[in-house]
């Protein structure tokens, strides 16, 4: 990276120099390769020449590619400040999804006209065919153009896609051709012949290497050449070298060491031991043991050896006193990381820990001692020369009135660490620089060496020292060749090279850092070595290479020549629908990519193995007695590779050989890859990309309906929807006739009842049951009795009396003109004496022009001086204009007491000079209920055990309104809105059944079950969606997950959960719920008794719809005098809810068959067929296999389950480690199809539990209990079978003879594996449950609580549980699809018994972490775990309110234990605090009680 040009600010475009127009204007002619200086403004040409591209290529984008992630940052920023256009960036350290994801490629086409990627980035998008290079890019610009050699990704994409395409004919084109190519570099050549060197570069890119010509002397102006300079230092003296004890410790105890003691060796060995000859396990095993013990390259020996030889190197170079520090330091730092408890390098295991820190601890090492005289006497002359050069230049500096600055290149990185702690203690620059080191900045947590730590000795960041380097606060940075190249590191006065340079390249990058206008450039040389003629050739080479390049006879030939002479460049796939290629250099990427996003199994190594043909050692040469090099013999070629893939592709062969014809180790791999991955294109593993198929979680979603998905997104998951259907509409506006019937309300007189939309059918004419407080329910019945015309004349006389009964209690949200109920209410029999009452009122208010609001209130005055102060009264109001009503009791005729006529007049306070008259209204609150479609809950009864009596209060009559209606017509005022609502939801399900399940069996589905199955939460009804839904949830993914099993045979694990998870995700199934337009049909609306009011045929332009659903109204276009559409925001859970719950419907009316129809109506992008079809489509693909294991008997008995087709069970008990082929993959797709079916018998179960009626949130605690991991960890290690162990033995008599015995095989013990760490894994969990045994036996028997802290204390790995979930998958797949033989297999291994206790017992379930949270959360408490490591333990404290309650101490044992003690911290603060006792209920726990302060969150710290 370099300076654009340092005379304009950095946001601004520099001027364009000479030189640069000169090699802009050239670039637009042909392809050239500008090979200028550092600091010459190279990039600058570069931005002119994109922003020329930008503006006239309208369709195309220019792509500037760079080889490090820093130099594309920085470019990008330079780019982006100097063109008005869209920059991106894509960069392997921002992890792009160039893997997976064409929509982003696209998108960066679109919406961007400059990209900046590194090499890899782009080559990867051009070989998944997500970006072609002759159609969407028209500049290609290659940064550090020297790279593009060899294999290197710049060669790849030129050589791939570059060549393959049509010369470019013009400028604009929409054709696919090749883009113009520019090239910048420093130095194009790394060395050696320079016309050859030229001629590779010149070919590859299809560009001229070019300088200025006609500005060459402009060009001298600011490229300043630094004086180049050398000094020469002493090498150390073979004879007296100097003496470093702790390096000499060092060695002394490596020459102890012996191979066979590494822990690495002996698992080898051991695994050999027990793996079959003959067999692929065996010979990589013996290959792996032969190599570590010829090389003694195992992790700890290799790197102790790498160590001692850097410390020996530092030693020489630097000095006895840095070689002292760099022991010491390394040593430390390895004693830290090699702690079993510590976790600062992933990759080491505990047994190579603990082997490490035996031997350093026998390390007897001295710290450095940091006085100045030590420090000098310990460095070495090369760094007495360094320190006075350092000291002369910035002598030099100063007196030029200057700052001092300096770079100092290291070859090596560890040299870098110690040279930098001896000058920042040496007394001759301690106080005079500030020092500042650069090591790159790979990340060591990927990488494999010992000397990785020593990345933490580094205690500044690559940027930090960078700033501070731009600022002054460092002077000299010592690095290494990370700032020669790629990184933006300002103009330095003095640069010097500690090592002298390894190529051309180096040379005149390192020193084009120094690139002021009195800068220098040092080499060091060792007296009497050769690297000084070294220097004079790269001069020489440099004056030959800028001859050439300034040579203007030079042309590139009209026609390169790109014959391919590699074997490893012959062969090639490219997909015809996409383009997408495969070559041999990409195939072992994109297997390996393959492997590792497959799910990976407990101690299962997913990566492809690959195995040379012939071995590069004999068999067993481990073992041989003279194990010398010579009794390996030495072969070239040629070679072939075999490589296998992971045991979890269900493939039928995932072993792939070639010939041995290759050249090359790599080259037989590479053709073997390629092989493999063919064979995965073939078996529709991969996408018309290339890739994994991924994609597959949305095959078929449209375009809008993404744009919908979209729009959910902004709404935070609401999807806009229309409002639901009104049942009371007529179908097609039908206004020919009215639906008449008989309605009998309880005791009351029966009414006529009309409605013109819709029969309405009730299963034997029973209505709703109507629940009101202190009495006993009241029953309803309707009657149909035919239909009648509109012009009938009862139809006028019930709209005036239907107002009159639904305007006395709800007239406040009515229209008086309105009448045009769709549902009409008439008596079969007048009431006279009422009617009569209601006539002396019609005149008295026409008589005194009152208001309609008032129309059936009189006033209770004049009403009784009528009427003789009648007593059948039943409502009474406080006033006129809808005041508050009550009930009537009686009227009061005795005077009032004191206390009684004060609060009297304290009630009218509002009226001066009140005179009480007699007689008084006694009245009653109305009751609060008005939705009576609810059952009453119970109340807690008065001590005495009678009910309370609601308060009387007294009423003025010349202040008060009567209700001008009977005690039958009250009731109906009341009950009626119940009554129309039931009716409603009953309309809203027979609408469902004759529109969109008219042709489906859905249509079979009990009207009952509809009404639940379609009623929201949020409608408040007596019965909801929730628990429906719940169990269609499980029904869905049951009967989804063996469609998938059966359509995708050749699919492992990891594709079927994400397809199963995007086939039943909310997105889906709302997706599905919006297409058919059922949420039409959804009851989410609430029947508020207070807000209330009758629908009306001619829908009013404003439709109230309750809290929480909200509704906006689109304007009314009054030119088509059209209803206005109303919609809702309805969240996209409640919508997917819906489908789910007509699923749990459909199985409760017609088990799995109408569950699966109801499934398949909702298509989720499947292909469906009958689930007996899907089971004997898997059960025909079940091979036959006569050499089975000897345990399968032993797993049956424990199951008490015989398998037809010992495959599936082979297949059952295959861990992914396993190694011998048994014509079967391993488990997990057992294991997802068990998942299934153990999830399906549970939910089942708890639904139907007698009596219990749990609700979603007890069912989920419950199943959550029941399908754990710990659980099924128990349940394997628990499960066991007696077999015969009779031995021979002397009896009584001294006899021998057979003795009866036996003992116990336990079905942990049945898994096939080929795994060390499995086995160890096994003994280690087994040991652990022998200890909890009883206790955890004992509290899942007959316990109150469940045992979560015992199960967890387990710390059983996966494959525990995986096992029985896979079994019960094999048995149920084996028994042709049948739940019961599942559910007797659940059984058998001891699930639904526990599962029986917890139901039948009550026991607390509630995880002990969840109920400490819902306390806290309901009692506003600030709750935190806060961990404390120390001495090899882990204490997990619980912080209250910033008060510790309670802390818990366990032997760390890594993060399984540290989740151990927060339980058991967890299970103490329980007790403390006395939850358990106050009996907490799990659903009050959730409910917040009383003011709550800000929400406080629960806090997890961890204190090394």
């Amino acid at each position: 990276m370099e300076e654009p040009n340092d005379s304009k600010p950095a946001d601004a475009i520099p001027t364009t120099r000479g030189y640069q127009q000169e090699m802009l204007e050239e670039s637009l002619q042909s392809n050239i390769i500008i090979a200028l200086d550092t600091g010459s403004g190279k990039t600058h040409i570069a931005v002119l020449r994109m922003k020329i591209e930008a503006e006239r290529q309208p369709t195309k984008i220019s792509w500037f590619v760079a080889p490090t992630v820093a130099l594309c940052e920085q470019q990008r920023i330079v780019i982006q400040t100097s063109i008005p256009v869209s920059v991106g960036l894509i960069s392997g350290s921002l992890e792009p999804d160039q893997w997976k994801n064409a929509g982003l490629w696209r998108k960066v086409l679109q919406t961007h006209r400059i990209m900046v990627t590194t090499p890899q980035v782009l080559l990867d998008a051009l070989r998944h065919s997500y970006i072609s290079l002759g159609r969407d890019i028209s500049l290609l610009i290659f940064d550090e153009a020297h790279h593009a050699v060899d294999n290197h990704p710049y060669n790849r994409i030129m050589k791939e896609f570059y060549f393959n395409l049509p010369l470019q004919t013009s400028v604009v084109s929409l054709v696919s051709q090749r883009p113009s190519v520019l090239g910048l570099t420093a130095s194009p050549i790394y060395g050696g012949n320079v016309e050859k060197a030229f001629k590779t570069i010149e070919e590859n890119l299809d560009s001229m290497i070019r300088a200025p010509r006609r500005h060459r002397q402009e060009l001298a102006k600011f490229v300043y050449r630094p004086v180049f300079r050398h000094i020469m230092y002493n090498p150390q003296d073979e004879f007296d070298p100097l003496f470093s004890t702790n390096v000499a410790t060092l060695c002394s105890m490596l020459k102890t060491l012996d191979i066979e003691n590494d822990p690495y060796v002996q698992s080898l060995r051991q695994q050999l031991s027990k793996a079959a000859r003959g067999t692929a396990e065996y010979h990589r095993l013996d290959q792996k043991l032969s190599k570590v013990i010829l090389k003694q390259d195992s992790f700890t020996h290799k790197g102790l050896r790498d160590f001692a030889r850097t410390a020996t190197v530092i030693c020489e170079d630097v000095g006895s006193w840095a070689a002292d520090w760099y022991v010491w330091e390394v040593i430390a730092h390895a004693k830290r990381a090699a702690n079993p408890f510590n976790n600062i390098i992933s990759t080491w295991k505990n047994q190579e820990k603990a082997y490490l820190l035996s031997i350093i601890e026998r390390v007897a090492i001295s710290p450095v001692s940091f006085y100045p005289d030590d420090i000098v006497e310990g460095s070495s002359d090369k760094v007495r020369s360094l320190i006075d050069t350092l000291l002369s230049e910035k002598s030099d500096a100063e007196a030029e009135n200057e700052s001092y600055s300096g770079l100092v290149f290291v070859q090596r990185r560890d040299t870098v660490l110690a040279l930098t702690e001896v000058l920042r203690h040496h007394p001759s620059t301690k106080d005079l620089f500030k020092f500042g080191s650069l090591l790159g900045t790979s990340d060591s947590s990927q990488r494999h060496s010992f000397l990785d730590i020593t990345r933490t000795i580094l205690k500044e960041s690559h940027e930090d020292t960078l700033m501070d380097f731009k600022i002054g606060e460092k002077t000299i940075i010592i690095s290494t060749a990370v700032a020669e190249e790629g990184i933006d590191i300002q103009a330095c006065g003095s640069v010097i090279r500690w090592d002298p340079p390894q190529n051309m390249a180096s040379w005149a990058q390192s020193r084009g850092r120094a690139r002021r206008e009195r800068s220098t450039y040092t080499l060091m040389f060792a007296k009497g070595g050769v690297d000084q003629n070294n220097v004079l050739k790269w001069q020489t080479l440099e004056r030959e290479m800028v001859a050439l390049y300034n040579d203007p006879s030079r042309q590139l030939p009209d026609e390169i020549d790109i014959t391919l002479d590699d074997e490893d460049d012959e062969l090639e796939f490219r997909v015809p629908s996409t383009g997408a290629l495969l070559t041999l250099h990409s195939a072992v990427s994109h297997l390996s990519h393959f492997c590792a996003v497959i799910p990976n199994s407990a101690h299962a190594d997913n990566r492809p193995l690959y195995d040379i043909d012939p071995p590069d050692i004999p068999e067993g040469w481990h073992s041989f007695d003279n194990r010398s090099r010579s009794s390996i013999g030495l072969y070239n070629g040629p070679f072939g590779s075999k490589v296998t893939l992971p045991r979890s592709l269900p493939l039928p062969h995932r072993e792939f050989s070639t010939e041995r014809i290759y050249k090359s180790r790599i080259s037989a791999h590479r053709h073997a890859a390629f092989m493999a991955y063919r064979a995965l294109y073939d078996a529709e593993l991969l996408n018309e990309h290339l890739l994994p198929i991924t994609s597959i979680v949305e095959p078929h979603l449209e375009e809008e309906v993404k744009e919908m998905l979209k729009d959910v997104e902004k709404r935070a998951g609401m999807a806009n929807v229309t409002l639901q259907m009104n049942p009371w509409t007529p179908v097609d506006d039908d206004l020919t006739g009215w639906y008449a019937y008989e309605l009998v309300i309880g005791d009351l007189p029966p009414l006529n009842f009309f409605n013109v939309s819709h029969k309405i059918s009730l299963p034997n004419d029973e209505g709703p049951i109507l629940y009101r407080a202190g009495q006993d329910p009241v029953r309803t019945h309707l009657r149909y009795l035919g239909k009648i015309g509109p012009s009938d004349p009862r139809i006028e006389k019930a709209q005036l009396y239907t107002r009159m009964l639904l305007w006395s209690l709800n007239g406040s949200r009515m229209t008086w003109e309105k009448v045009d109920f769709p549902y009409l209410f008439l008596p079969i029999e007048d009431d006279t004496l009422w009617e009569a009452r209601r006539s002396w009122l019609s005149h008295l208010t026409e008589s005194f022009g009152v208001s309609h609001v008032d129309a059936f209130f009189a006033n209770a005055d004049k009403f009784g001086q009528e009427f003789s102060y009648p007593t059948d009264l039943t409502l009474v109001r406080s006033g006129f204009n809808f005041a508050k009503g009550f009930r009537f009791v009686r009227w009061r005729y005795e005077p009032l007491s004191e206390d009684e006529e004060a609060e009297l007049r304290e009630y009218y306070a509002r009226f001066q000079d009140l005179v009480i008259t007699y007689p008084l209204l006694v009245v009653r609150p109305l009751p609060p209920r008005t939705n009576f479609l609810i059952p009453v809950p119970p109340k807690t009864e008065t001590p005495a055990g009678e009910k309370p009596e609601p308060k009387s209060l007294l009423l003025l009559p010349n202040k008060s309104a009567i209700t001008v209606l009977s005690f039958a017509e009250s009731e109906y005022a009341f009950l009626l809105p119940s009554i129309i609502r039931s009716f409603s939801l009953s309309i809203t399900v027979s609408s469902l059944r004759q529109t969109l399940f008219a042709s489906s069996p859905l249509n079979d589905v009990p009207i009952p079950l509809l009404l639940t199955a379609m009623s929201a939460p949020v409608s408040g009804e007596q019965s909801n969606y929730q628990r429906l839904e719940t169990l269609g949830d499980t029904v869905l993914k049951f009967v989804v997950g063996i469609q998938l099993l059966a359509e995708y045979p050749l699919w492992h694990e990891g594709y079927l959960s994400k397809k199963k998870d995007h086939a039943v995700s909310n997105v889906r199934l709302a997706k599905e719920d919006i297409a058919r337009g059922l949420y039409r049909w959804i009851t989410r609306d609430r029947m508020l008794g207070k807000k209330w009011k009758p629908n009306y045929l001619k829908v009013e332009a404003v439709v109230e719809v309750q809290a929480p659903v909200t509704t906006s109204v689109d304007e009314e276009d009054d030119a088509k005098k059209k209803k206005p559409k109303q919609r809702q925001e309805l969240s996209t859970k409640v919508l997917a809810d819906v489908v789910e719950s007509l699923i749990g419907a459909a199985y409760l009316h017609g088990g799995f068959n109408l569950g699966y129809e109801c499934a398949k109506y909702f298509d989720l992008g499947l292909k469906w067929q009958p689930l007996p079809s899907r089971i004997e489509t898997m059960l025909s693909r079940v091979q036959t296999h006569e050499d089975l294991p000897s345990q399968l008997g032993t797993v049956e008995r424990i199951l008490g389950y015989t398998f037809q087709r010992k495959l599936l069970l082979i297949e059952a008990l295959t861990h992914a480690s396993y190694e011998q082929n048994l014509h079967t993959p391993s488990y997990e797709r057992m294991e997802f199809l068990g998942d299934s079916v153990l999830d399906m018998v549970v939910t089942d179960f708890l639904y139907h539990a007698p009596g219990k009626n749990y609700s979603p949130g007890h069912i989920f605690l419950r199943k959550s209990a029941m399908v754990n991991a710990h659980i099924l960890a128990y349940i394997c290690l628990s499960s066991s079978t007696p077999v015969d162990a009779t031995m021979p033995g002397p009896s009584q008599a001294g006899e021998i003879e057979l003795q009866p015995h036996t003992h116990l095989i336990y079905l942990w013990q049945c898994l096939l594996h080929s795994s060390p760490r499995v086995l160890e894994d096994q003994r280690n969990t087994f040991a652990r449950y022998r200890r909890r045994q009883a206790e955890i036996e004992s509290s899942l028997k007959e316990g109150a609580l469940f045992p979560w802290a015992e199960l967890l204390r387990l710390q059983a790995p996966k494959f525990f549980s995986d096992m029985v979930e896979s079994l019960i998958g094999a048995a149920f797949l084996d028994s042709g699809g049948d739940l019961d033989v599942a559910r007797g297999v659940i059984r058998n291994l001891g699930i639904l018994p526990i599962l029986e206790h917890i139901v039948t017992d009550d026991v607390d379930v509630l995880h002990p972490v969840s109920r400490l949270s819902l306390w806290a959360s309901k009692h506003d408490k600030e709750l935190e775990y806060r961990y404390e490591k120390e001495k090899g333990n882990v204490s997990c404290a619980i912080i209250v309110d910033a008060i510790e309650e309670c802390r818990c101490t366990e032997v760390y044992r890594g993060r399984a234990s540290q989740e151990e003690v927060k339980f058991m911290a967890a299970e103490v603060a329980i007790k403390a605090f006395r939850l358990r006792d106050v009996n907490v209920n799990y659903t009050l726990m959730k409910k917040k009680r009383g003011p709550t302060r800000k929400k406080k969150k629960k806090k997890e710290q961890v204190i090394a």
